[in-house]
């Protein structure tokens, strides 16, 4: 609610002011700004939601969002890109040393920008590899950050490979980042942990020097979890992971990665051939059908 009350440029209307060429300029600009169509609904959503209890509390005589056109969210399957094993790996290679770890939360750990740059030092358990995601770092006016809860209620313990603990233990060392439990894994400036345009402007220069395009910082965490779903993770492990709500999210979000019944016929097919044959190799059986 707080992004989009920030994100209108009518914020200091009255309400009464507030026509619907006002409201249509703010949702173009969100376009023309390449905001995905799921985050201009919402942000439309949240501000039409103020508009619409003015209007029962008498206060505007009409919502002026009301016939207000917004983008069309296209498919999740359709619209959803993941990066390759090959995109990921020249992503890491060409990062700098101290922005590695940050695209390793988001590729191996399924974090959002915001919970990566909120971690702190204590949330690492090192010695059980687990990773404790307890709040997520939002731009506030002027630059300044704003820590608040994840997303949605979205805290959660993420269980890490070791190698990834490694990394992150790396990091601490090489990074001059404090061994104390408050200690900002990621800084920004002067104390303060970075904010999402930082972070988007070290994403560039990596995407920049890897020879990649077209790959969103977000779509790290879609990669993580189709990984878990490729490595046979049922939908509950999946949305524990991810820290989504409820297991219907994570089901809109990512059914389509999952192997159809059509899919589990098949290979359990497949496999009653192979455990039937016995010292008879699959060629030789296909051969005497």
């Amino acid at each position: 609610m707080n992004l989009a009350a920030r994100s209108v440029p009518f914020a200091n209307l009255p309400l009464g002011r507030i026509r619907r060429s006002n409201v249509e300029q703010w949702v173009k600009a969100m376009v023309v700004a390449d905001l995905a169509a799921g985050t201009i609904k919402t942000r439309f959503n949240n501000v039409r939601s103020v508009f619409r209890a003015a209007v029962r509390d008498r206060l505007i005589p009409h919502d002026p969002s009301e016939g207000v056109s917004i983008p069309r969210q296209r498919r999740r399957e359709a619209a959803m890109r993941l990066p390759t094993h090959e995109q990921v790996g020249a992503l890491m290679q060409a990062a700098d040393p101290s922005f590695k770890a940050f695209i390793a939360l988001a590729a191996f750990a399924g974090l959002r920008l915001g919970e990566a740059a909120a971690i702190q030092v204590g949330d690492i358990d090192f010695l059980r590899k687990k990773l404790t995601v307890a709040r997520q770092v939002q731009r506030a006016n002027q630059g300044s950050v704003e820590l608040r809860p994840p997303k949605c209620g979205s805290e959660r313990t993420v269980f890490l490979a070791p190698e990834l603990v490694e990394l992150l233990a790396s990091h601490i060392a090489c990074n001059g980042v404090e061994p104390e439990p408050t200690s900002w894994i990621f800084r920004g400036d002067g104390e303060d942990p970075p904010h999402q345009n930082t972070i988007g402007h070290r994403w560039r220069r990596t995407l920049k020097r890897a020879g990649v395009s077209g790959v969103r910082l977000h779509d790290l965490r879609h990669y993580f979890a189709s990984g878990l779903i490729a490595a046979g993770c049922g939908v509950v492990t999946v949305q524990r992971a991810l820290g989504h709500a409820r297991a219907t999210t994570t089901l809109n979000t990512y059914s389509h990665l999952w192997p159809s019944a059509e899919d589990r016929t098949r290979e359990a097919a497949a496999s009653l051939m192979l455990e039937s044959a016995g010292q008879y190799r699959a060629t030789g059986i296909t051969a005497s059908l």
